[in-house]
């Protein structure tokens, strides 16, 4: 039998779960540091993480990658030239997820999630 990773949906269908997590990871990249749930900066770690590794890249393919991947709020020039050379001597681990208190309203599990 083959083994599946369990792929989180956020309780949303395909299309809309993608743009969520698109404009997630691209506040991140723009912020540096977002409050969100818990699930939801589990989802987007990975995702970041390939970004910045994408953009230390530096190559055209890897910007136009970047370019097509993130929301048109220029997080693909920030990660270009601020996030790349930031992280030029890093090899990886470029997001920290610190857990917070309960959200009030419906006591959902909040974390912060923000670059190193």
């Amino acid at each position: 039998m083959r083994h599946r990773s369990k792929k989180v949906t956020l309780d949303r269908a395909r299309g809309p779960r993608r743009a969520l997590l698109r404009n997630l990871v691209g506040d991140v990249l723009i912020k540096e540091k977002i409050a969100t749930t818990e699930a939801k900066a589990k989802a987007i770690r990975p995702l970041v993480e390939k970004m910045i590794t994408l953009g230390k890249k530096g190559t055209l393919a890897s910007r136009r990658l970047l370019e097509a991947r993130l929301p048109r709020n220029g997080s693909a020039m920030k990660v270009a030239k601020e996030l790349a050379s930031r992280y030029a001597t890093r090899s990886g681990g470029y997001v920290r997820i610190i857990k917070l208190p309960s959200r009030p309203g419906d006591g959902a599990r909040m974390a912060l999630i923000e670059l190193v």
